[in-house]
């Protein structure tokens, strides 16, 4: 018994025993930390400025749709170029992003277009970098049957940050502004460039292809779409970005107009749901395999919806922060089991094309949600907004659970070629289990 429990603490981390991934997620820890403080800052000015619960949408929407745009074609280039110099740039250019847009807010100068084409400009590095470096986390990690733990290592990693961030933003803003938020994330970039340089990687050796980038697009989408539980865990992705992640614009208005706080009551709401998201991809780093995460996604996405539709009808802050502890739980287990599944069984050749797919449903439907959903709360306001955003979501996930099992069938053959079904082999049967094919995030 005394042997076990450090067992299972050393399992739940076991992805850190490689140097590289170590470098990574120490660099990347940081970094999303000043990224989610930029967030929040951003999203106080913007509503600070212009009172429009429109413009916070339209924030969003620039800085996400070239995702949607470009996620596709950035996945021919990861498969086709060295990641670790493509992220070299990605993460450089956002540096001069960030430290262009703290400049103009310290200085008093920023305007709402400049906000809007500085989103846009980190949407689209952002688009080029989300699937370049997600994929390479694969070079990172030696042993495969490791994966799902770095995935939800990176998981914890993010959301860690995503705690951490909104909480300092929300009480810097009050101190200081905007401004030294985002001056920090310029700086926070420094530490994700260092860890990326400090790494040892293998010679990278570009795979001659005769086909043009066009058709490997092609070729990666008929992969992606032609095998149901692909298709079926990228759509479930899609629907959550789509009618879900537009509560985080919505997030400042019911911080000062419903319960009438200030920036750091955001900062407080927005830290809950990382929290949460934090436990969440815990419980999944706890977990040795993929098995009953068909299931699982079935009942978080489910739990989403419902956290949604309850926080729409609250007016007291302990009662929101709950709330979006439990959104943020099943937001980021729907996300990660997708994920996981997804990358456990992706062909390696074509990892960055459906990576970029799962990328293109993640950050590439939220903008159009977030448009959308701010269009709508003009209209109707923001609590019945939210409200229809969770309704949807919960019943999205109803096709998806009338299939499962099979999909489960599906994918049992995959796993049988890859070695990993010799536990999976009975659960399969007996647990609800998804099975699905690869791809974050």
């Amino acid at each position: 018994m005394s042997k076990d429990k450090p067992g299972k603490l050393s399992e739940m981390f076991r992805a850190l025993r490689y140097r590289n991934y170590r470098l990574f997620f120490m660099g990347q820890g940081i970094s999303l930390i000043g990224t989610w403080m930029q967030q929040v800052a951003l999203s106080w000015l913007v509503y600070r400025l212009t009172d429009s619960v429109f413009l916070l949408g339209a924030v969003t929407f620039s800085s996400q749709i070239p995702s949607f745009l470009l996620g596709p074609f950035a996945g021919v280039l990861a498969d086709k170029f060295n990641r670790h110099k493509v992220l070299l740039v990605t993460q450089a250019l956002s540096m001069v992003q960030a430290s262009t847009l703290a400049i103009l807010v310290l200085t008093g100068t920023v305007q709402v277009w400049h906000i809007l084409a500085l989103s846009a400009f980190l949407g689209t590095i952002n688009g080029f970098d989300i699937a370049t470096r997600q994929a390479f986390v694969v070079e990172l990690v030696e042993r495969r049957e490791d994966m799902s733990n770095a995935i939800a290592l990176n998981s914890s990693m993010f959301n860690m940050a995503r705690l951490v961030g909104p909480t300092i933003a929300g009480l810097l803003i009050a101190a200081v502004g905007e401004g030294m938020c985002i001056a920090i994330n310029a700086v926070s970039y420094i530490a994700v460039i260092g860890s990326l340089l400090l790494m040892r990687l293998k010679p990278f050796v570009q795979v001659k292809q005769e086909r043009k980038a066009w058709e490997s697009l092609v070729d990666g989408f008929k992969y992606a779409f032609g095998f149901a539980p692909i298709r079926s865990l990228i759509l479930i992705v899609g629907l959550i970005s789509l009618f879900g992640m537009p509560f985080t614009v919505l997030l400042p208005v019911f911080a000062r107009d419903i319960l009438q706080g200030g920036a750091n009551t955001l900062g407080y709401l927005m830290g809950a749901s990382g929290f949460g998201a934090l436990t969440g991809a815990m419980f999944l780093a706890q977990r040795k395999s993929v098995v009953g995460l068909g299931t699982i996604i079935v009942y978080t996405m489910s739990l989403f919806g419902f956290a949604l539709m309850a926080f729409s009808f609250s007016e007291i802050f302990i009662l929101s922060f709950i709330l979006m502890l439990f959104s943020g739980f099943g937001m980021i287990v729907t996300m990660a089991s997708c994920n996981t599944l997804l990358q456990t069984i992706v062909d390696d050749d074509k990892r960055g094309r459906v990576m970029s797919l799962y990328a293109t449903a993640f950050m590439g439907m939220a903008p159009i949600g977030s448009m959308l959903a701010g269009s709508v709360a003009e209209h109707i306001g923001v609590a019945y907004t939210l409200l229809g955003c969770g309704f949807l979501c919960a019943i999205s996930v109803i096709p998806f659970a009338l299939n499962l099992s099979k999909l489960r069938q599906m994918v049992q053959p995959i796993y049988q070629r890859l070695g990993i079904v010799s536990e999976i082999a009975t659960g399969l049967q007996t647990a609800s289990d998804l099975t699905a094919p690869p791809e974050e995030r």
